[in-house]
């Protein structure tokens, strides 16, 4: 199974594709590692956001989006763009899609802990979160 797993950060969405294939993880190339838009009132932006992020969805085979859920209110909310954004993969036609709660990630990452570290697999500070919630998903 092959997932995109999404971190979002005010206007970016930092993603990280991961795959588990006969018991291994494979972190396998991709052409974006993130996706920004300034304008979080402009609908255009917001379309074109979901189609570039479906397109590549469907140029990597990814069988299922794996957004990592932010608090709704508090110290730790997420803003108003990045609701924005989810929302707009969470509609993608034909994509899967699943809000990997905090507490289900917590406890997967509490049995099996990740023993790597981002550059060993070649990938970049922003995208930890990302590879965390990947690596927990695919292990709960």
């Amino acid at each position: 199974m092959r997932i995109c797993a999404v971190d979002f950060k005010s206007n970016e969405a930092n993603i990280c594709l991961l795959e588990l294939k006969e018991g291994l993880f494979d972190v396998p190339d991709c052409r974006a590692r993130k996706f920004t838009i300034t304008d979080g009132s402009s609908t255009e932006q917001i379309r074109h956001f979901q189609k570039q992020f479906a397109q590549l969805m469907t140029d990597y085979k990814v069988d299922k989006i794996v957004i990592r859920e932010r608090p709704m209110k508090g110290k730790f909310a997420g803003s108003a763009i990045g609701f924005k954004l989810e929302a707009a993969l969470q509609l993608i036609q034909g994509m899967d899609c699943e809000v990997f709660s905090s507490s289900a990630m917590k406890e997967s990452l509490k049995r099996s802990p990740v023993m790597v570290s981002l550059k060993e697999v070649g990938l970049k500070q922003f995208q930890e979160l990302a590879f965390t919630t990947a690596c927990a998903y695919l292990n709960k």
